[in-house]
């Protein structure tokens, strides 16, 4: 027979040993949280980026620049643009491949990427996905003329939809 001492340190074993096992299952179950932030969310994959329709050659050069609020007022803007090439905005060509132009309310000009999406319009803009707060979308294009427009809704109300007309070469 096992003597009451020897008992209950066999039974302090017991108890012990079940706890043990108790939480580690407990730790091993996922339970609901009780904190009040939630679980953080996988991350999306990120989209390969899809080249623009547009090559950034084709729109480097210099250019006049207006704006216009109300599409009625475009033809009007052209003509406005045109008589701005004795000041033309220069677009440059970039180091990376793409065009150095100014972001909105920036006073100095960086590398911007022209950048294609799944929905086929082309946008203008620092690196990372298409659409983004940053960029502009260009609205459109055809050689002689590019209409762009801001995607953050603030700078797309002070600046319009910025047309751009090439200036003849200099003679």
């Amino acid at each position: 027979m096992i003597s009451s001492r020897n008992a209950r340190t066999v039974a302090n074993l017991a108890i012990a040993s079940a706890l043990t096992i108790l939480l580690a299952a407990c730790s091993s179950m996922s339970l609901p949280s009780l904190s009040s932030s939630p679980p953080p969310d996988a991350e999306p994959g990120v989209a390969p980026e899809m080249p623009a329709t547009i090559r950034s050659d084709e729109i480097v050069g210099r250019w006049g620049l207006a704006s216009f609020q109300n599409p009625n007022d475009r033809a009007r803007t052209e003509a406005a643009a045109r008589g701005q090439c004795k000041q033309p905005y220069v677009i440059g060509a970039g180091a990376s491949g793409g065009v150095v132009m100014h972001l909105a309310d920036q006073a100095t000009p960086q590398e911007l990427r022209l950048k294609g999406s799944p929905s086929g319009k082309n946008y203008i803009g620092p690196a990372g996905p298409a659409g983004g707060e940053q960029d502009r979308e260009i609205v459109s294009f055809d050689g002689r003329v590019l209409v762009t427009r801001f995607i953050e809704k603030d700078a797309a109300v002070r600046y319009g939809n910025m047309v751009y007309v090439r200036c003849a070469p200099r003679a």
